[in-house]
């Protein structure tokens, strides 16, 4: 989830009696049975800590339980900018990986229509992928050997595809999949030229580069996402971009969740920090981000920008069992299978690419899913992802409860953020 990725605090969700607090969008009073474990002015104190003591600019939380609307806390602004806008419920933040959440989902709507298959080969759609070879020692050279399993639909959800990441890894994979242009995601317009065009070229380029494992037998944090995005376009016949929007995007009522942000909209985009020998530094300032233009491929594992307000929106669909608002976009079962362990017999996930102190063993449909409770953290069952710049997402239906965080800074390990969050949140149920 680096890509050039996790929240806050004493989050307990009800509504405090008395007095608004300043930074807090608060529940419905219909609501406040639901919330009575939650503190609101702690959350807010957490997120005022952050920014006080200049870790970020600015930092929301949306945090929601059954059909009630979320409640939001804020602190600070947008950007270091004089005069920035004050960072809310709205404002548009880059979510990198927790693009791959709606890039699954846009997937298991296929699956819901007959058009897709959890174990079917991907070779059905992607020719290119009919004949894969594994790397006979990753860590030392590209020489390799014919694959005996084809990748699946299931393969690219849960990552043990075999596929890598540039980002990640040693050895020469990563640095052959960097000659190729093969990152899955924006990059500067000078990086860009080395990069596929489409998703076509993307998939039948990353076919011909073998694969760091057996598919089905190991999980690698990896660009199957992206991958994924071509396979949707194809059973689909749409676009994938479209699709998206189309299916999910829409229906939901997201409707601040773009891949391109539009430049009447570049006053809410934030700005994208990292923190080089100690200082934070801009690294994509708003007005003039990478995002208000529109990308070159749009990468189902990395690319759209969203609002806390509508991711929030979408954690409640998945949270509802695929239906929120009148809207179902995916059948109960569907939905519920999404968000379960989907990985192939006996894998499990060794390395740990988030911010989570304990890795989730098991993983759904582009997110973890924790199998045990995790001490003084979530429970089993909870499901979500990160993002690369510090965003954070899951639901816990044992709670009944579900968590987005919005931030933008590299490294997404350079603050505790989601220690701080989950400790905050689960301080009275341990």
């Amino acid at each position: 989830m680096r890509t050039k990725l996790i929240v806050t605090a004493s989050v307990v969700l009800a509504l405090a009696a008395g007095a608004p607090v300043a930074g807090c969008e608060a529940l419905p009073s219909q609501a406040a049975s639901a919330t009575a474990d939650v503190s609101l002015p702690a959350l807010q104190s957490l997120l005022d800590s952050y920014v006080s003591s200049g870790k970020v600019p600015g930092i929301v939380v949306a945090i929601g339980r059954g059909d009630a609307p979320p409640a939001f806390v804020s602190a600070g602004t947008i950007s270091d900018d004089p005069g920035a806008p004050k960072a809310g419920p709205d404002s548009l933040w880059r979510i990198y990986s927790m693009t791959k959440p709606i890039t699954a989902t846009a997937a298991m709507i296929l699956v819901d229509q007959g058009k897709l298959r959890l174990d079917q080969p991907i070779s059905d759609f992607i020719p290119a992928f009919r004949t894969m070879r594994v790397l006979d020692s990753p860590a030392t050279s590209l020489a390799s050997h014919p694959a005996t399993h084809p990748i699946t639909v299931r393969n690219l959800l849960t990552h043990t595809s075999g596929l890598g990441y540039q980002i990640l890894g040693t050895g020469p994979l990563p640095k052959e999949y960097q000659r190729l242009g093969l990152l899955g995601g924006r990059v500067d317009p000078e990086a860009s030229k080395a990069q596929p065009k489409t998703l076509a070229e993307f998939a039948d380029r990353l076919a011909g580069v073998p694969l760091l494992a057996e598919p089905g037998t190991q999980w690698h944090y990896s660009v199957s996402m992206d991958v994924l995005g071509r396979v949707i376009e194809v059973a689909s016949g749409m676009p994938f971009d479209r699709f998206v929007n189309t299916r999910v995007l829409r229906p939901l009522r997201m409707t601040s969740t773009y891949w391109t942000a539009p430049q009447a909209e570049a006053a809410r985009l934030a700005t994208s920090y990292a923190w080089v020998g100690g200082k934070r530094v801009p690294v994509d300032p708003g007005m003039s981000s990478l995002w208000l233009s529109p990308p070159l491929v749009p990468y189902g594992g990395s690319g759209l920008v969203s609002s806390a307000r509508d991711y929030d929106r979408f954690l409640q669909m998945l949270a509802g069992s695929g239906s929120v608002g009148g809207a179902r976009i995916l059948k109960r079962e569907t939905a519920q299978l999404a968000m379960s362990n989907l990985l192939p017999e006996g894998v499990r996930i060794v390395e740990n690419v988030t911010p989570a102190r304990t890795v989730a063993e098991g993983f759904g449909a582009g997110g973890s899913v924790y199998l045990a409770d995790v001490p003084q953290g979530v429970r089993a069952g909870t499901y979500g992802w990160f993002g690369a710049a510090g965003t954070i997402a899951f639901i816990d239906p044992r709670q009944d409860l579900r968590v987005t965080v919005m931030v933008n800074y590299f490294p997404m390990k350079e603050w505790p953020l989601y220690d701080d969050v989950v400790s905050g949140l689960y301080s009275k149920h341990n």
